[in-house]
């Protein structure tokens, strides 16, 4: 599987300095009781529905703020991807 441009960036030593500051944000966003709440809900449904761990290769889609459905992981996280004028909610 390739890797995007975004990763190789982070990965690439001349950018340590913005690989640190990168996941010193994540881990005070990943803090957050809100964020923390939301992992714990999808867990749940994905363990109900037999799809935590499974490795099948599917998400759970979203649409407005509800999981109707699963589909493949590229076609779903592509959405609102590079070049998608779609925001993130």
């Amino acid at each position: 599987m390739g890797e995007s441009k975004t990763s190789k960036y982070y990965a690439d030593p001349k950018n340590a300095a913005a690989k640190k500051k990168r996941l010193a944000y994540q881990k005070k966003y990943n803090a957050r009781e809100d964020q923390k709440d939301y992992r714990v809900e999808l867990n749940a449904h994905n363990r109900k529905t037999g799809k935590y761990g499974n490795g099948d290769g599917l998400d759970a889609s979203h649409k407005n703020g509800k999981i109707v459905g699963y589909e493949k992981a590229s076609s779903n996280r592509a959405r609102n991807g590079k070049g998608s004028t779609k925001q993130k909610g």
